[in-house]
């Protein structure tokens, strides 16, 4: 009936105006400069307005209600002196639209994260990130354009222009020096290079024993301490904590001078690896980063490629003639912690022969049926429970009380801002990219709509059959059971902040009446956040840097119960 009517139809008529006028307001303009290294680029240009001046806008992105505003768009074939555009129809997070934003005084900065053209084994082409040598992270990787940060007063409703540079760039990362203790290999992968159509490399930090330069004769067990991706062996440090060293506060377990407890466990880590009494044995961390994410989950994947395969039958054979490991399945052990304990596990049940035991701290859900907070086999959407007459957001995140403080509708949305096509470098997408079938055009195929949540059900189905590992441990337990006996070992914090035992609960009540007996450990601590790692003596803030000096002498254990005959176990025990 408004149509009919003359001054209602002015009014209707204004009002679209402004409203498109507002919708339109502000844009961002983003410049590639002529002095740019390459003449076109391909990549994700990610936008960043921060409250606060605290950081670089860039580094205070994350998924959290607080923080930092951000935008993203594709790139292809921007060229030197061009510009992209960012107005109100570009997805953002948290706010979705430019004209959402809160009028204010803001910080903002741009980064373009690079994408290389990759002609896949498979005849497939894909653009995604570089191959890294930052681990994945855009913020810091090789060749990643950034512009400067400047202040804006911002305000939806004005039809400005905010013009920004890419006039930096992010400088290449020196690769690390052999030190006394830690050393350094890094190979080719043939499994790899052929998957990606490019040259693929491997790398591992090796911390070897006390005089091993002293003991040519000696052979050493081996550990890999699998986690995210490492610059170089962590947590090592053959000095002292510099006594000026000024403060830090950590947010995360309300300490303060928490730098200063890191730089000791530090110290103390060399004192323990020098002792007279300590197990002599090679530990390695593994730099597999690729183009998807800081590491390769350690398994085979139609997306990612063999890595699995690369890791075990390329890279850890290589690092056992580097540093004269004793290259049997009895003396070679896995642990680490939430990835690094999901990939101990994995590693372990998929290669059941070639390790000796597997210490699994606070792993990535282990049973689907707990995906976190989703069960992918009966729930329909992976951010909602729904009723008869209304919905609830599903958690992500919680402390130790239970108070939530994130959501997984939240976290997608984040990620789908980052990247599309799995391309965010996050955690839903990496285990996306990890687990899923390959699609058509060469991404990997959705678990569930990363706008609506909406679950892929034949998705699931595949991510059952090849990585559920409770589900493929009980299937195929006829066959694993006796070669996982005694080699499981399982730590979780019964209030982990993701939720992280809710599929451990699942995966021991297969484990404990299992038939042959699995002989292993499944421990809980109480009340204790992610990641505990089975320390019933010590907070996770100190835990989580002993992981190192709590295994080592369970596997030495291990390593006496049920070493072969004739094993060596004299040449190491210096």
């Amino acid at each position: 009936m408004c149509f009919k009517n003359i001054f209602c139809r002015l009014v209707l008529t204004f009002s679209l105006f402004f409203s498109t006028q507002n919708l339109n307001a502000v844009t961002f303009e983003l410049k590639l400069p002529e002095s740019a290294p390459e003449k076109i680029y391909d990549g994700r240009l990610i936008l960043i307005l921060a409250a606060s001046n605290k950081l670089e806008p860039m580094y205070q992105v994350n998924s959290s209600f607080d923080g930092a505003q951000i935008f993203g768009i594709n790139v292809e074939g921007f060229k030197r002196g061009e510009t992209k555009t960012i107005g109100n129809d570009v997805l953002g997070f948290p706010a979705k639209n430019i004209e959402s934003i809160p009028k204010g005084e803001y910080y903002v900065q741009a980064v373009l994260h690079k994408y290389q053209t990759f002609n896949l084994a498979s005849g497939k082409t894909v653009k995604l990130p570089a191959i890294p040598s930052a681990g994945q992270n855009w913020k810091k990787e090789p060749g990643n354009l950034v512009s400067k940060p400047f202040k804006v007063i911002f305000d939806p409703t004005d039809n400005n222009i905010i013009k920004i540079i890419l006039s930096e760039v992010n400088p290449n990362i020196q690769e690390p020096k052999d030190t006394e203790y830690i050393r350094h290999i890094k190979i080719r992968s043939q499994l790899l290079s052929e998957f990606w159509g490019t040259d693929i490399f491997l790398r591992a930090h090796v911390l070897v024993p006390h005089d091993f330069d002293k003991h040519p004769q000696a052979r050493f067990p081996l550990s890999i301490f699998h986690g995210h991706f490492p610059s170089n062996f962590g947590g090592f440090s053959e000095t002292p904590p510099d006594p000026k060293l000024v403060c830090k506060y950590s947010q995360r377990f309300d300490l303060d001078c928490y730098n200063k407890i890191v730089a000791q466990e530090s110290y103390d880590l060399y004192q323990y690896w020098v002792a007279q009494d300590t197990p002599r044995m090679l530990i390695a961390e593994i730099d597999h980063s690729n183009p998807y994410y800081d590491d390769s989950y350690a398994v085979n994947s139609d997306n990612l490629g063999p890595y699995g395969d690369a890791i075990t039958y390329e890279l850890i054979p290589a690092i056992e003639r580097e540093f004269r490991g004793i290259g049997e399945g009895w003396a070679r052990f896995l642990y680490g912690g939430s990835t690094g304990g999901w990939e101990a596990l994995a590693v372990q049940v998929k290669y059941p022969e070639e390790y000796n035991g597997a210490f699994a701290a606070c792993p990535d859900p282990i049973d689907f049926r707990q995906f976190t907070t989703i069960n992918l086999y009966e729930d329909d959407n992976a951010y909602f429970r729904k009723g008869s007459f209304t919905k609830i957001d599903r958690p992500s995140h919680r402390n130790y009380l239970g108070h939530i403080s994130g959501y997984m509708e939240m976290d997608n949305h984040w990620e789908l801002v980052l990247g599309d096509k799995s391309r965010s470098g996050q955690q839903w997408d990496i285990w996306e990219a990890v687990y899923s079938p390959n699609g058509e055009d060469g991404y990997p195929q959705r678990i569930w709509n990363k706008k609506t949540g909406k679950i892929n059900k034949s998705v699931a189905a595949y991510w059952r059959e090849n990585y559920d590992l409770r589900y493929i441990m009980e299937r195929d337990w006829t066959e694993l059971g006796p070669k996982l006996k005694g080699k499981i070992h399982i730590y979780v914090g019964d209030m982990d902040n993701f939720y992280l035992n809710n599929a451990v609960y699942l995966t021991e009540k297969f484990l404990e009446n299992a038939a042959p007996a699995y002989e292993g450990v499944i421990d809980y601590g109480d009340r204790h956040e992610h990641c505990w790692n089975g320390d019933h003596e010590n907070s996770n803030a100190i835990s989580r840097l002993r992981y190192n000096t709590f295994y080592v002498p369970q596997i030495l254990k291990r390593i006496e119960k049920s070493a072969p005959k004739g094993a060596d176990l004299k040449s190491w025990r210096y």
